[in-house]
């Protein structure tokens, strides 16, 4: 009997489609408040910052998506740019290890945010109410993704006409109510040289670090795409074009949805709100700060508590369909590594009559829905992106500047442009980024320490490190064996 196989059925619709609806998750709808408290009235910066990365960062992976369409995406990209037999092994190891890991943290870091949005619609009674929702929200999605690959296309360009409908339905209300002005270059003087004159000491400053990592997170998911490579329709035209659609179409949504919340809801009293919410104690903190429902709050002042309870509900909606991507998405990475030979067999199996990796969909699933239950929203965004950068991000651009040396970029489907400009900025910008992550005090069981980001980012490749090397040496491959 033929071993069952991924089959490309995924065209460029419904490849955008699950693009866009992994960028747009609760990440925008969270993250804007907290943009506007760091930034005041330049908020609007960050998230030209964020598109600008993406756009950048979007070359590379267009390059290497197009001409290596294979399940996995940068499992395969890093194998093959660092050498197949040698250090590419070590660094699609890193890869899948930090993906068994990071990827359940975003999964659940989704569904607790999906859990505390849905107290605006239903406040909690109990501690363990909200965790009993981000979970069975991880358990929903296990769920629905147990089919095949066509009908979750179906199902992405569902959920993708949602997110379309929910943000122009925001964006419209603030285009006709709009009441405050909303600046695009720093503010403090006319469009001009006194603005101009301001934007390199902002681009610099700590306040636009930070402001950056929130909406850099937001950005992410633009390569999904990537990870479904095996599946996708005429790959080399496909991939490039769903990630360019993705960045410009979301970039557009994100940049006229601050601008219309702006306009509606001035920064000074996202502001208040949140100095109120960080005075308050408990549950009195939590209601004074409304900042982190602030699109409901948005929708009451335009149309009243109804149409709030309404917008909140598509607000989910969105928030489910993103963690629907990021799901399939991810689960293709362990499989693609243990078909090739470089994991646990196990995660080889597709599903005899579905063909989809359902060993690989379950233990994502199960460990997300334990995370859910375990971890707090806090700053997962910031463990989450410093965790990628190295590996992923530096890494896979790296990658890409030494398969060019060695095979060359005449038969490349797509070549960026400019290169290699676009691989220095996007290298460089990523690693301001993971230098400028701020670090959090923790407080657990009477202790106290500052917990730094990047370092525990560098102690979870230590761990995967050595978990290769004894891999590795107990199968007789490199370093050990014959590379």
């Amino acid at each position: 009997m033929a071993q069952p196989t991924l089959q490309r059925r995924l065209g460029l619709v419904q490849a955008t489609a699950l693009n866009m609806i992994d960028m747009v998750g609760i990440g925008p709808f969270v993250t804007l408040p907290l943009v506007m408290g760091l930034l005041g009235p330049n908020f609007m910066l960050a998230w030209l910052v964020g598109a600008a990365l993406a756009a950048v960062d979007g070359l590379i992976w267009s390059e290497l998506g197009a001409a290596y369409p294979e399940a996995g995406g940068s499992y395969r990209f890093l194998k093959l740019a660092y050498g197949e037999r040698t250090w590419g092994r070590l660094m699609s190891f890193l890869y899948v290890w930090q993906t068994l890991i990071q990827s359940p943290l975003v999964l659940a870091s989704g569904a607790i945010g999906f859990a505390q949005y849905l107290g605006y619609l239903v406040p909690y009674g109990a501690w363990w109410q909200p965790k009993a929702v981000a979970g069975a929200v991880v358990l929903g999605l296990v769920v629905l993704l147990y089919r095949r690959i066509e009908d979750i296309g179906r199902l992405g360009v569902a959920l993708w006409v949602g997110v379309l409908g929910l943000m122009g339905w925001l964006i419209v209300g603030g285009l006709t109510h709009a009441h405050y002005a909303v600046a695009w270059l720093p503010a403090g003087g006319p469009i001009g040289l006194s603005g101009l004159g301001a934007l390199p000491a902002l681009l610099l400053s700590g306040a636009m670090g930070q402001a950056a990592v929130k909406t850099i997170y937001s950005y992410l998911g633009y390569y999904n795409v990537c990870h479904l490579g095996a599946e996708i329709k005429q790959p080399e035209r496909v991939i490039p074009r769903s990630i360019f659609l993705s960045i410009v179409g979301i970039a557009a949504l994100y940049l006229l949805l601050n601008w219309s919340v702006g306009t509606v809801i001035g920064w000074p009293e996202v502001q208040g709100w949140q100095a109120k919410g960080l005075k308050g104690l408990g549950g009195a903190g939590a209601i004074a700060d409304r900042s982190q429902f602030i699109v409901s709050v948005f929708v009451e002042r335009l149309y009243g508590p109804l149409a709030a309870k309404a917008a909140t509900g598509l607000v989910l909606l969105v928030a489910f369909a993103s963690l629907f991507a990021v799901l399939l998405g991810y689960s293709r990475i362990p499989y693609a590594a243990a078909a090739d030979g470089e994991f646990l067999p196990v995660f080889a199996k597709l599903h005899p009559t579905k063909q989809f990796p359902y060993v690989s969909l379950l233990l994502l699933g199960g460990v997300g829905f334990v995370f859910s239950l375990l971890f707090r929203l806090g700053e997962v965004i910031s463990a989450i992106l410093a965790m990628r950068i190295l590996v992923q991000f530096v890494g896979q651009a790296v990658g890409l500047v030494l398969l060019r040396r060695r095979r060359g970029a005449a038969t490349l489907p797509f070549r960026m442009p400019l290169y290699p400009l676009p691989v220095v900025l996007a290298v460089a910008t990523w690693l301001a980024v993971f230098a400028g992550i701020a670090p959090v005090e923790v407080h657990w069981f009477g202790l106290s320490f500052r917990l730094y980001f990047q370092l525990a980012a560098l102690g979870m490749m230590a761990l995967g490190a050595g978990a290769f090397l004894l891999w590795s040496r107990r199968a007789g491959k490199w370093p050990f064996g014959v590379g």
